[in-house]
């Protein structure tokens, strides 16, 4: 299981089923590069605000740019990731990269979830997997 935090406009394009692929590019080897796997659970957290859905991860692929291209990224998976020009730009100096599919993404009841750092993506132990729903 997973936490996976959302900024706008990227959270309501998940929340309304558009956005059906969730990318995340870095310039080190983190979470959730060769962390996330098929049939993975993801909570989906809006940035500083509460859990808003839950999706499953059904088909993943990672890139390591030094052996591929972002352009390749773009333009396989472009339509489900939602990127506009800015964000493409924004990710050239990535050097990996996660790209997860997402499916029976299901909007819940908001909750809390306790979580002070900056991470965008948090893989969750099983000390952390007991939540009240």
């Amino acid at each position: 299981m997973h936490l996976a935090v959302f900024q706008e406009p990227y959270l309501s394009f998940v929340l309304n089923g558009q956005k059906t692929v969730e990318s995340r590019f870095s310039r080190i080897e983190c979470a959730p590069y060769r962390q996330v796997h098929s049939g993975d659970i993801i909570l989906v957290k809006q940035s500083g605000g509460p859990v808003r859905a839950i999706t499953q991860a059904a088909k993943i692929a990672y890139f390591d740019f030094q052996n591929d291209s972002i352009e390749r990224v773009k333009t396989l998976y472009g339509a489900g990731i939602c990127g506009d020009d800015e964000f493409w730009e924004s990710q050239r100096s990535a050097l990996f990269a996660t790209i997860i599919e997402l499916c029976y993404t299901i909007a819940i009841k908001p909750f809390d979830i306790p979580k002070r750092d900056r991470r965008g993506w948090v893989p969750l132990d099983c000390r952390q997997r007991s939540f009240s729903f």
